[in-house]
């Protein structure tokens, strides 16, 4: 199937995903499995580097636990939290269908409970970037609890996320390669430095055009909430494609208002993709709108396509 035709299913899909997100597991269900982690949805509370810090787990209930399972973060934007990552994302639905278990970790912020929370992306962004909190350990904490409970299948590590989620997956992808197989930073760019990947890691990154909060050519934004001048999503990309030694010229598709570059050729079965929305905004494409008032998600289904990047791209 051409990449065109494959992008315009996927945006036919969006309403029957929304509505399968709508109708999925939100708590826990009678259905505990023998790992000694609930099936559905739980909370998990560990303490790191002197903080107490917390994240959701979704376990489908079909799970084959006799087999190792995938298990892919999802990171929440500044100043939201797991809660809203599980909502935005809709990744609980494509979890179901997929077979793996979504991780959903919350920041920090000087906020009692789960408020305004932020992660340490490197250059950004808030109070976790001002506190220097240690987020790589806290996340290498978080597959160590669940290794504890759950079969993981070390090869198929993910970390998606929105935003300063997105930043955060980038870091994730320059500081702990021997754990991520691959990333999906969705509306951020790569603001950490030295980035010296430990091996390959596959990326798959989308960013609208239009975003005023991080700038498709770099800069701060009209609307963005920090002082930070983010890098470009070329420079993100460019990145990658010569960290993981791809071809310099990528393979390009356009279908309804999106452009798909793919550059292959990389390192140990690697690749770097980009999903540039023509007009888009600062949002998680095909996904729930942030708060009131926040720009359009749009049609092409982000979760969809990021899990079959992850699929496509265990660890070599």
């Amino acid at each position: 199937m051409s990449t065109s035709r494959r992008l315009a299913g996927l945006i036919c899909l969006a309403v029957v995903v929304l509505t399968a997100a709508a109708c999925g597991r939100s708590g826990i269900t009678e259905n505990v499995p023998s790992a000694g982690l609930p099936a559905g949805e739980s909370r998990r509370d560990l303490r790191h580097d002197g903080r107490d810090r917390s994240y959701l787990v979704y376990l489908p209930a079909s799970t084959d636990l006799a087999r190792p399972v995938p298990l892919v973060f999802v990171f929440h934007g500044g100043t939201g939290n797991a809660r809203s990552a599980v909502r935005m994302s809709g990744m609980n639905a494509v979890a179901d269908a997929g077979g793996f278990v979504a991780v959903y970790p919350n920041g920090t912020g000087r906020l009692r409970g789960d408020r305004l929370l932020t992660w340490n992306g490197g250059d950004c962004c808030g109070y976790a970037q001002q506190k220097d909190v240690d987020d790589v350990g806290f996340v290498r904490a978080v597959v160590a609890d669940l290794e504890s409970l759950l079969p993981v299948d070390a090869d198929r590590v993910y970390a998606t996320g929105m935003s300063n989620g997105a930043i955060l997956s980038h870091r994730l992808g320059c500081e702990a390669a021997d754990v991520f197989a691959a990333i999906a930073p969705v509306a951020g760019t790569l603001n950490f430095a030295p980035c010296v990947p430990s091996r390959p890691v596959s990326v798959i990154e989308f960013q609208g055009t239009a975003d005023r909060h991080i700038l498709y050519e770099g800069g701060n934004g009209p609307d963005a909430l920090v002082d930070t001048d983010f890098a470009s999503v070329r420079e993100s990309v460019d990145f990658w494609v010569e960290t993981d030694g791809c071809a310099a010229d990528p393979q390009t598709a356009r279908a309804e208002g999106v452009r798909h570059d793919t550059w292959t050729g990389c390192r140990a079965g690697s690749s770097v993709e980009l999903y540039t929305i023509e007009g888009g905004g600062h949002a998680w494409p095909g996904g729930a709108a942030g708060r009131r008032r926040a720009d359009s998600p749009g049609d092409l289904q982000a979760s969809q396509l990021i899990w079959e990047f992850f699929a496509a791209h265990p660890r070599a």
